[in-house]
């Protein structure tokens, strides 16, 4: 065999960077990669999971396009895998496929009134913040005061946004229904509740220098939650990103209030105990507070507080979805696999399939981190020549005769780049970057208006 094709399912950071590496890599074959994605757009959550005010981290985007942009990548968006196309049409057509599909749900919460309306997951609300254009165009925004429940970067965000004025996010991408939504917002405090302490936070420290630093707000702490311990005091002697989210913390601590008409609150030491209601509406939130144990864990103190609320966000992890005939961890929202490699309810080797990014390690790391994976899962990719599926159509544009059969309205990538130019003429009419499109019609309008 002199040629691989190669399918990627997904194409966000984890899906671009295995096709980027495998093309890269030492090899003794060449190499023919189509990347797919149920959306019309590429690039996953660095357009759809990073908020709109973050553009130092959404220049990942224009690494991402120089990858896609060479041309020797083939790029197939609004493309469904299991419906548009079906493992057995995978194998009809290629050698392999990688599953980097990541994790965009909301991970459970088991407490008491998490049902109850004005209870949300933190990943719709990001959704819809972002302008998925698989999600309703209008959020519930009557809250006054509001309680998000995680210590990570996705709560920050969401508190962020809640919190921020909306005239301050006009120098962004952010759609007008968006904006539209936030202007009505009624919010003035806005409660972030962590289990552990300071110097146990997930956040990252620019993710928490932004948030204690936002226009007309007051972020108010609590001296209640300045304790250390043992292992508190090791983690920020050992850990500089520690020691600076520490310090930072500890800064707000002696900060005087100005009198901002919006406040964000960070509570630390408080445990979701139970979202209240009355009238099945959230009416409140019930926290149990802990105690450090002496080497950076916590436990329960049996003291409970209530918050008066009129809506809680659930910020604590996303969760992988199930895909039609891949084997799944149910406990932990990933492929099952070993190393990049799918295997079977056995721990057998599932030939030909493997995984990469979230879906295949779960929520958990940075940009980064997806590079490093990513290389894993290639090197088994490479390594498992002599186990690849023997496709009977794999010249290149029998995959695209078969969507075109299915009636598939699939994007390639110069249809992608009529609407990247399109959102940036929105925003240039406005004075911005750009402004995203939001519907898939929109989406499908402005790649096709030429045809």
């Amino acid at each position: 065999m002199t040629k691989m094709r190669l399918a990627i399912v997904g194409a966000g950071p984890a899906g671009i960077y295995a096709a980027d590496l495998i093309i890269k890599a030492e090899r003794d074959f060449e190499v023919s990669i189509d990347l797919f994605d149920l959306l019309p757009a590429p690039y996953g959550l660095v357009r759809y999971g990073v908020a709109p005010d973050h553009p130092r981290i959404k220049g990942i985007i224009k690494a991402l396009y120089e990858v896609l942009d060479r041309g020797d990548i083939r790029f197939f968006g609004n493309v469904q895998y299991g419906k548009d196309i079906t493992l057995a049409e995978l194998k009809d057509h290629y050698n392999a496929v990688i599953f980097a599909t990541g994790a965009i749900k909301d991970a459970d919460l088991n407490i008491p009134g998490v049902n109850l309306d004005g209870s949300y997951g933190a990943a719709d609300f990001v959704n819809w913040y972002d302008a998925h254009p698989d999600v309703a165009r209008t959020w519930p925004l009557n809250a006054k005061e509001v309680a998000v429940i995680g210590n990570g970067n996705v709560a920050l965000d969401v508190a962020r946004i809640l919190a921020k004025h909306p005239a301050d996010l006009l120098t962004t991408d952010i759609p007008d229904n968006v904006y539209q939504g936030l202007l009505s917002s009624p919010v003035t405090d806005v409660h972030v509740f962590g289990r552990r302490g300071p110097a146990q936070v997930k956040f990252t420290p620019l993710e928490l220098r932004e948030a204690c630093a936002i226009e007309g707000v007051d972020t108010i702490v609590y001296d209640e939650d300045f304790q250390y311990d043992a292992g508190s005091q090791d983690a920020i002697d050992s850990n500089n990103q520690t020691r600076v989210m520490v310090s930072t913390l500890e800064g707000i601590r002696g900060k005087e209030l100005s009198g901002a008409t919006k406040r964000l609150h960070l509570h630390f030491f408080s445990s979701p105990a139970e979202i209240l209601g009355i009238d099945g509406k959230v009416s409140g939130f019930r926290i149990e507070r802990t105690q450090l144990d002496g080497h950076g864990g916590v436990t329960p103190t049996g003291e409970f507080r209530e918050y008066p609320v009129q809506a809680v966000y659930r910020a604590v992890g996303y969760f992988g979805s199930e895909l039609v005939e891949i084997p799944f961890d149910e406990k932990y929202g990933v492929i099952s696999n070993k190393a990049g490699r799918v295997i079977d309810s056995a721990g057998n080797n599932v030939a030909g399939i493997y995984a990469t990014g979230w879906i295949k390690r779960g929520p958990v790391g940075l940009i980064g981190h997806t590079k490093s994976d990513a290389m894993e899962t290639v090197a088994c990719v490479i390594g498992d020549k002599s186990t690849w599926w023997q496709p009977t159509h794999p010249d290149e544009q029998a995959v695209i005769d078969l969507l075109k059969g299915k009636n598939v309205r699939f994007l390639g990538w110069p249809e992608w780049l009529k609407v990247d130019s399109t959102e940036r003429q929105l925003g240039e009419q406005q004075g911005r970057e750009r402004i995203k499109l939001v519907d898939r019609e929109d989406f499908l309008s402005a790649a096709f208006e030429d045809n």
